[in-house]
């Protein structure tokens, strides 16, 4: 069971994973060695997933956002399994999502310019059956973050 504390140290080091557990200890009102603990075992529990460095999207030369929504006329495993390995395959495809309603899939995608879509948009249908495609370009980033509520944490 989490307590208040536990969930501080989530949403902290989820906005921060390079804050020192000094600080962190500091903020959150523990010894450096109880905060060292709890962050080891938030990890072991399985609360930490990973811990990642997001990386500057204009820096990296991939500033450009395509959200791409796939329908199938296939819905057997065998073809989710080929399409999953094949979108697993392009780093360009950063997210991927199977839906409900009018559309199977989307797929965030993130490109040096929208006309490399089309390059991402061969590599898949080269290998893969589609019913239809549609894609969108992000205009504007209205909010972007990897961070998620701590407060349904159990």
């Amino acid at each position: 069971m989490l307590d208040d504390r536990d969930r501080r140290i989530l949403d902290m080091l989820q906005k921060n994973a390079g804050i020192s557990v000094t600080d962190l200890a500091e903020r959150v009102a523990l010894s450096v060695s109880a905060c060292s603990r709890r962050i080891q075992r938030l990890e072991e529990s399985g609360h930490i997933a990973r811990r990642i460095i997001v990386l500057d999207r204009e820096r990296m030369g991939v500033p450009t956002t395509v959200f791409a929504l796939v329908k199938t006329a296939h819905h057997s495993d065998e073809w989710t399994e080929a399409f999953r390995r094949i979108i697993s395959d392009i780093p360009e495809i950063v997210e991927a999502h199977r839906l409900t309603g009018n559309h199977d899939y989307i797929l965030k995608i993130v490109l040096p310019r929208v006309e490399h879509y089309d390059v991402i948009y061969k590599q898949i249908v080269r290998k893969l059956e589609l019913f239809d495609v549609s894609a969108s370009i992000s205009m504007e980033e209205l909010k972007h973050g990897m961070a998620i509520p701590v407060g349904y944490a159990r």
